[in-house]
């Protein structure tokens, strides 16, 4: 049994889908049992067995890894997250979970730039203190998330602080991929192993990519990170710390320009999703609505 954390998040959907596509019996563990997992109510395929946990229940976590031999951590970035994280990882061990494939992050050193970064190495090590087996993925910027950028992108505007350094974009349906190879034991080792898709993409050439695939004029608008921090504070309603993590990945990127690894296609024997196919898959999501408020390309920002 391969227990799934998160199945209802981006990286813990794919990895679910990846699995159930496997044959292999899996548990998604979910703090909304009663609400449906994307993609999985009303199909007449593969279904997995639900549970509720919550990373902050220890009682929750026991049960749901009851009998259980694989686990998928994922959680969402927090303030909370090493802690957490720390937790589940303590409670599997005890729990009999022989492999454990987390999810972490690019730059995840002790002195990161990133804070969160620095939370996830600090996970890392816990991992390799407690001698479990495991396998870490470190995903760059998940193509799913320019889906939250889609009402800006309507208006004909991408706000960011990068100038034009290159981002690495990969498929949350790759990253699902390389970690149900993991937890199906097909070869996969410690890693860490960075995942990307096959080419970096400067916020410029996405604006530019954009309004080819959507035919309207979008424009990447450059700010200086503390611009772009209040801009997500004040204006995005972001928490502090989220806003400090997105500046802080973002000057990251330009600090250190990035460049495509080829994991994915090491791993799975296939080249990665790119992002031209997943903006044409999505480009209805960045269009303007018909005589809505987004329907003017250069909105306000």
């Amino acid at each position: 049994m391969i227990v799934v954390m998160g199945a209802t998040g981006a990286t813990g959907n794919a990895v679910l889908h990846s699995l159930l596509a496997l044959g292999a019996p899996v548990r998604a563990l979910t703090r909304t049992p009663h609400a449906p997992i994307p993609g999985i109510t009303g199909t007449h395929g593969p279904r997995p067995e639900v549970r509720y946990a919550d990373a902050a229940d220890a009682g929750s976590l026991r049960s749901a890894f009851e009998g259980a031999t694989r686990l998928f951590l994922a959680m969402a970035n927090g303030p909370a997250q090493v802690e957490l994280e720390t937790r589940a990882v303590d409670i599997a061990a005890r729990s009999g979970i022989e492999h454990v494939v987390k999810i972490s992050a690019p730059a995840a050193e002790h002195d990161s730039p990133v804070a969160v970064s620095r939370g996830h190495h600090a996970v890392e090590q816990h991992l390799r203190a407690l001698g479990v087996s495991h396998t870490v993925l470190r995903p760059y910027a998940f193509m799913q998330n320019l889906l939250r950028l889609a009402p800006g992108i309507a208006r004909g505007v991408i706000l960011g602080a990068m100038g034009d350094a290159p981002c690495n974009y990969v498929d949350c349906r790759d990253i699902g991929d390389v970690a149900a190879a993991a937890l199906t034991g097909a070869g996969t080792g410690t890693g860490p192993y960075a995942l990307t898709g096959p080419e970096a993409v400067s916020h410029p050439e996405l604006a530019a990519r954009l309004s080819t695939v959507t035919g309207h004029r979008i424009r990447y608008v450059n700010l200086t990170p503390e611009d772009f921090r209040e801009h997500l504070v004040r204006r995005a309603h972001m928490p502090a710390w989220l806003a400090d993590h997105v500046t802080e990945i973002q000057q990251l990127a330009v600090a250190r320009p990035e460049t495509p690894t080829d994991t994915v296609a090491r791993l799975l024997g296939r080249p990665p999703r790119t992002l031209d196919a997943f903006l044409h898959e999505n480009r209805h999501r960045f269009r303007p609505q018909a005589d809505g408020p987004g329907s003017r390309p250069g909105g306000s920002v």
